[in-house]
């Protein structure tokens, strides 16, 4: 199965949350309610520098990806 890079995600436990997943590595599950990310990998000390460049653009990517999702949420 293909899974696209992003995915939606909110709970009721968590009423006010709406989570973004990134599906690609780094693999992470961001709150946009308070910004909070919880990794879903293990990082190499070797690859720290790189790995961050990546996740602060998969992050900004992420937050992109809920603007355009609400926006075509508003315009149907």
């Amino acid at each position: 199965m293909e899974l696209p890079k992003f995915l939606l995600g909110d709970n009721t436990d968590f009423p006010d949350a709406v989570f973004v997943i990134h599906t690609e590595f780094p693999r992470f599950v961001i709150n946009l309610e308070n910004d909070e990310v919880e990794w879903l990998e293990e990082f190499d000390q070797h690859d720290q520098k790189e790995l961050e460049n990546e996740a602060e653009n998969a992050i900004k990517e992420a937050s992109s990806f809920y603007d355009r999702e609400v926006a075509r949420y508003e315009d149907a």
